[in-house]
């Protein structure tokens, strides 16, 4: 497990446990998406959101979140059935990772991290009972299941909705992961409203 203690009064950046242990695996030859998940965080979904969210932000051509998008929701679905740590298939917890990739991803969201990093707190924790947390699943399976559709410039903003409330579940930070819910809720109307112009586009080129 990472270490997350405070350091000198200051929290430690969230990306550096991932830049750390991506470098090391990088090193030795064992960057697979298994192999990372499990040095980060024993399984757990709070960073098996934030890992997964930053691979659908990898520098990849258009169309690429079908497939990088697979193991977000994959964890989002084991949370909605309640299941107690992420589980990968063989083949996906075998998949290789592009370390320079992974990195740039990681650099892209550091706006975002920063400002996490001034408020992260253990707070509202009731939202992480156990009663809750096929709720806390389905809103982020709905989140997820936007990564799929074939729509333009759509997937950058559930990504980063999934990756901040998987830092809150991280963090213990209730707030930030009804943040993460909020802002992920806001992506999928945009996505939902992106649709149906495009829909009704079409409609209006084929009368």
């Amino acid at each position: 497990m990472p270490d997350r203690k405070k350091q000198n009064g200051r929290r430690p950046s969230l990306s550096l446990p991932i830049l750390r242990t991506t470098r090391a695996q990088h090193r030795a030859g064992t960057l697979t998406l298994g192999n990372l998940l499990a040095a980060l965080g024993e399984a757990s979904f709070g960073w098996a959101l934030m890992l997964f969210s930053l691979l659908t932000l990898l520098p990849l051509p258009p169309g690429s979140s079908l497939i990088t998008g697979l193991p977000v929701l994959f964890a989002a679905t084991q949370m909605m059935l309640g299941l107690r740590h992420v589980w990968l298939p063989r083949r996906l917890a075998a998949l290789r990772l592009d370390q320079h990739k992974l990195r740039r991803a990681v650099l892209r969201l550091r706006p975002v991290t920063r400002r996490l990093e001034r408020i992260l707190q253990p707070r509202y924790t009731a939202v992480f009972l156990a009663r809750y947390e096929r709720l806390l699943g389905l809103a982020l399976f709905i989140i997820a299941f936007t990564l799929f559709l074939p729509v333009p410039l759509s997937g950058w903003f559930p990504a980063v909705s999934l990756f901040i409330a998987g830092v809150g579940l991280v963090e213990r930070d209730g707030l930030v992961t009804l943040l993460g819910l909020l802002s992920g809720a806001l992506s999928v109307l945009l996505t939902v409203g992106i649709v149906v112009s495009f829909a009704g586009g079409a409609g209006a080129f084929i009368d």
